[in-house]
Order: structure tokens, then sequence, then C-alpha cells
């Protein structure tokens, strides 16, 4: 299907599978179905937003259903060397874990539409809505400053499965960068330079724009993005470009908003019992999926993907609160299986439901050491490190650590603090590791992927390389 046709409306993500937007339906049950009305007041900007944030949830982008996996929730970690397939999963995703895709995937159809689906609905809260700002400007701030900052992250995430390098220079092929709500609008595929410029030119514009709004965005939770959330983004996105001042600069903003929870408090995050350190989190509630059940399937006690033997023995299982916090065992069959436990439900209902972690404040200490580590402040990386593991490591004692051993603890570190969250896979993209499964697990055919290898790049879809005649010579090298 060509970008251009992807005109979504709240309605038509509802038609993809997401049923949490129903709410919205039966609010303005005809709004915009093809994306082509002009809205009329700001309140139907409001509902696009919202459609917007829904968009999130649909299968393909964070949530789960059938034989697709969340893209960017579970998938990043089911491909790498932290979580390994298991015979209960029935093979699905082995294309994805095993990395012989093609074209022709399906998962890669869906992954590609889901996102697109979420930047036209990003697109369609920008269009023309400056109509509004002599009127009423923070509010319009706050609605466009959102919608951006949507858009930045969305292609961003794009670019980290398609893009064929991370490095910010590349002229290499990045993704097509959507900006309008155009049915003949036919976007080519932009270098990886391109796309960094215009990700950065969104994210910097939604950071002024939620600097001026009309009330809290998050008063009541941590749903939603605001001026915070937005420099999360932007820290997130300089490290992969390599910016490291930048990384640094705006990671410490966060951290001086959003504290580390304390050990205490820690377990909670994980049931939604607690927001400390949530910087921003995509809500599920009952009836709109979940996110992370291709991992482990808590109601019908399948056991999908089982955490690497290799990494759980990284942790300290009597002093590290992050090992009884993601790692537990369920029987089945008078078997006893280890499990991911992050995920399994909010009290003990065992259903999965629970709200999907963007962003911690875990990941900002990380980004802040290794920006400094790699920017010649060892001294700073080294206190965000022992700082993160203090939080986390009862009796914690500092260490003392410089150069390549101080990079490898941090890249560890990370790997630790953010298992099963959707980050490894795009951690040894960026840094061009070579990916070594130790524990491979019974099912896989493939255990070793060379840094060099065209499959940590994902193929265009066909379907886009058919319809798309701007796009029809770009298919990602090597497919």
């Amino acid at each position: 299907m060509k970008i251009q046709r992807i005109v979504l409306s709240i309605g038509l993500c509802c038609a993809l599978g997401l049923t949490a937007c129903e709410k919205v339906i039966e609010v303005e049950p005809e709004f915009a179905k093809d994306g082509s009305e002009i809205f009329t007041s700001l309140n139907d900007y409001e509902f696009a937003l919202t459609g917007a944030y829904a968009s999130f949830r649909q299968v393909g982008y964070l949530g789960s259903g059938g034989q697709t996996t969340g893209t960017w929730s579970a998938l990043p970690d089911m491909m790498s060397d932290n979580l390994v397939q298991t015979s209960e999963d029935l093979g699905n995703w082995s294309d994805q874990t095993n990395w012989v895709y093609t074209s022709d995937d399906s998962d890669l159809a869906v992954a590609w539409l889901a996102a697109y689906s979420v930047v036209t609905q990003a697109n369609l809260v920008l269009r023309n809505i400056e109509q509004f700002s002599e009127a009423s400007p923070e509010r319009v701030n706050r609605l466009k400053g959102q919608a951006l900052a949507i858009r930045a992250m969305v292609h961003f995430d794009l670019l980290r499965y398609w893009g064929e390098s991370l490095d910010r220079n590349s002229t290499a092929l990045g993704v097509p960068y959507k900006t309008i709500v155009d049915a003949e609008d036919m976007p080519k595929r932009l270098s990886v330079k391109e796309t960094y410029d215009n990700i950065f030119k969104d994210l910097k514009e939604a950071e002024t724009l939620l600097g001026d709004v009309d009330t809290d965005i998050n008063a009541s939770n941590r749903a939603y993005i605001d001026q915070t959330v937005t420099r999360a983004i932007l820290a997130r996105v300089s490290l992969y470009a390599k910016d490291y001042v930048a990384a640094k600069d705006y990671a410490t903003l966060v951290i001086e908003e959003m504290p580390l929870a304390g050990r205490e408090d820690f377990a909670n995050i994980w049931t939604d019992a607690s927001e400390e350190e949530v910087i921003w989190s995509v809500a599920f509630s009952a009836g709109e999926g979940t996110a992370a059940s291709g991992v482990h399937n808590a109601p019908s006690n399948r056991n999908r993907f089982k955490p690497s033997a290799e990494l759980m023995a990284t942790y300290d299982a009597a002093k590290d609160v992050r090992y009884a916090s993601y790692f537990g065992t369920r029987t089945l069959s008078d078997t006893e299986r280890t499990i991911v436990k992050k995920f399994l439900s909010r009290g003990t209902a065992m259903d999965n439901l629970v709200n999907w972690k963007v962003f911690r404040t875990g990941e900002m200490y990380l980004i802040r050491a290794e920006a400094r580590a790699l920017s010649g402040d060892a001294l700073g990386a080294l206190a965000d490190l022992n700082t993160l593991r203090a939080a986390r490591i009862e009796g914690y004692l500092p260490v003392v650590l410089a150069g390549q051993p101080l990079l490898d603890a941090i890249a560890l570190e990370r790997r630790k603090e953010l298992f099963a969250e959707g980050h490894r896979w795009f951690d040894l993209k960026r840094t061009t590791r070579n990916l070594q499964r130790v524990d491979c697990g019974s099912t896989a055919t493939n255990c070793t992927l060379a840094s060099g290898a065209r499959e940590w790049a994902w193929p265009v879809p066909q379907a886009e390389i058919d319809a798309n005649v701007n796009i029809s010579s770009q298919q990602t090298a090597g497919y």
C-alpha cells in the first residue's frame, strides 16, 4: 500500500484493529473518515490528537495480537540476544528472530503501515492549525507541539529499522518523511542525514511550543508528550546521531525533572502501581490490546519467549531489584519455566494489561553516561553508572572504571536496565556490533549476525515499491 493512501482518520485506525478508538468514534462517528475534511474548530484537532495517541496501540506498532507482535515494543529484544524463542511460540515471528525477512514479509508491511498511520494522524493535527493561533495561541502550541513530537518520533522509529545506516551525516537511504495529508503525495526515501534533519527540526520546534501551553499536559498521568517527554526523545535521538553534547544536555534536563525511582518503588512501575521515573507511557485499558503478550502470554500461560540465561546470569539475583521485577517462574504441566515477569498484569488478572513505558529515567542516566564517556568526561560517566546501580542494587559499592572497560560496563548496564523494553537490537545496530547469541535456544536457525550484514536494515515492503514511483528504485541494499 502506498504511503499516500495511508490517509488515516480515527475511524480507519479502528479498521486496522485499533479497538481503543471506539470511544472517540462514539463521540464523533463521521470524523475525517478519509482525512479530506478541513477541521473547523480546535475541538476537531483535539479529537485528531487523541486518535494519534490511540494509534500507538495498533497491532504492528506497540500492540500485539494474532500473528503480529509489537514492532517497537517486544520485537527488538526478540530479534537480539535478550529473548530466546521457545517451542511454545509455534514459530511466530521466526523470520524476524532468524533475520530471514524479505520484501514480501507481511509483518514488515504491517509495521510500515502502522507507523505511517500514526504519522498521518499527527499530520491531520498539523494541517491548517495555524488558523487558530491568534485566538488561542497557547492551546495551538499544545496541540501542534505534541503532533510534531509524535511525527518526529515515529519517523525516528522507522529509521531505526529501515535506515541503511544510523550515522548522523550518512548519505545512505533513510526513510520517507511524510509531512502532509495528500492522496497524491508519493514521498521518496530521504538520505539518513535528511531524515535526521527533519526529525530534529520537528523535535526542536515541539520543544519550544510545549514550553508555552494552556494547561499541564500530564497533570494526572504520564500518558502524553509534554516538553519533558520531547527532551527525552531528543536525548535518545541525539545519542543515536552521536551528538554527545546534546544527548548529555537533554538527558540532564529530563533527570532534573524526573528522578530515579527508589528500590522500594521500582517493582511497582511494572504493575502500574507507581509512575516513579516513568517519563511517558502509552496507556492500555481493557479491550485495547496489550504490548507484550507476544513474550509471555499470561492468560494462556504460553511462554513464547524466555529470557536469555546468559543475560540473567549478569544480575545479582539476591540484591538487584530488577531481577525479581523482570524474571519469574510459571508452571505448565508440572514443568516450571522461567518467564519474563515485568508485563504480566496490573494485579492478579494475569492479562498482560499494563501500560507500555516508552521512556524512563533509567534510560536517561544511561544516555548521559554513554555520552559523557564518549566525549571525554569519564568521571561524569562513572558517576551516572554508579548512581543507577546504587538505585537498583542493595548494598552496591561504587566501582572505578575508565576507557573501554567503562564503555563496556555502560553497555551491559543498558542491556540489563532496558531488558525487553525494545532497545537491544537497535543498540547493537547503532554501535555496529556483531550479534552473538550465547543462549540460542532450540528453535533458532541463526545465532550470529555480523555487524555489516544487510539484515540490520529492513527491506521496504514490496507493495510500497510497486505502488510508489518515487521509491521504486530505492529498495534497501541487498534485497
